[in-house]
């Protein structure tokens, strides 16, 4: 199954780091990022790779060639300019004419991508989407009103959100739900949805950090700095 990983932003958030390098080969553990998500996409048995890349993608090919070291088969689409998470795939969209994969190489995961894979092709949507759920605690009770009479007191209440992991299962059919310089989130999916089209949920309990800002990307170094130092206290 071709799958896409998208590495061609520009990383603003994470400056100054990315104005050397680009955001997918930022060191975390002493690999980029982006080597971990192949490594993830590998264990799971989805090897035939598509980099949509841009700023400053020359280190990605340097370092990831065709992907043969890595397990893997690596393609290359180069974007002259900015076209979007979702518009960077449309040049290819003619060699397309199966499910495919889409995932950020941005972020650190163990998401089990062939449960998923699975699941769309049971369920057979034109859309699966990896979630993970966030629970946040309120800290002050608060009140339920309707018409100016309190109807109940809820103390300290718990509020459950969805986070889009930015994971990605398409059927081929989506692609007619993409134009130039679209984005997934905002602009393909909400289209799908107007269209009446099932989208499907996969939740995970994955392992799954994005690394879109500088706390981001600082608290991932932290946290492997702390795996090793508790792995090397073992030995």
């Amino acid at each position: 199954m071709k799958c896409f990983v998208l590495c061609g932003g520009e990383g603003t958030r994470l400056r100054p780091y990315t104005y050397m390098f680009p955001k997918p080969m930022l060191p975390v553990g002493g690999r980029p990022i982006l080597e971990y998500v192949v490594q993830n996409l590998a264990k799971n048995g989805v090897k035939d790779l598509v980099f949509t890349v841009g700023y400053k993608h020359e280190p990605i090919k340097e370092y990831f060639g065709n992907g043969k070291k890595f397990g893997v088969k690596i393609e290359y689409l180069i974007e002259e300019k900015p076209r979007n998470t979702a518009g960077s795939i449309l040049p290819y969209r003619n060699k397309i004419d199966g499910n495919f994969v889409v995932v950020m190489g941005d972020q650190l995961t163990s998401l089990n991508i062939k449960k998923m894979i699975e699941a769309h092709e049971k369920s057979k949507p034109i859309a699966t989407v990896a979630f993970i759920e966030q629970k946040k605690a309120f800290e002050y009770g608060v009140a339920k009103i309707e018409k100016g009479e309190v109807k109940e007191f809820v103390e300290k209440p718990v509020f459950t959100n969805y986070i889009n992991t930015a994971n990605y299962v398409f059927s081929p059919k989506a692609l007619k739900y993409i134009e130039e310089n679209d984005d997934f989130a905002k602009d393909v999916l909400p289209r799908m949805l107007k269209a009446g089209e099932k989208i499907e949920a996969f939740l995970s309990m994955d392992f799954w950090i994005d690394i879109g800002r500088v706390q981001d990307y600082e608290r991932a170094n932290e946290l492997f700095s702390a795996i090793n130092f508790a792995r090397d206290i073992e030995r």
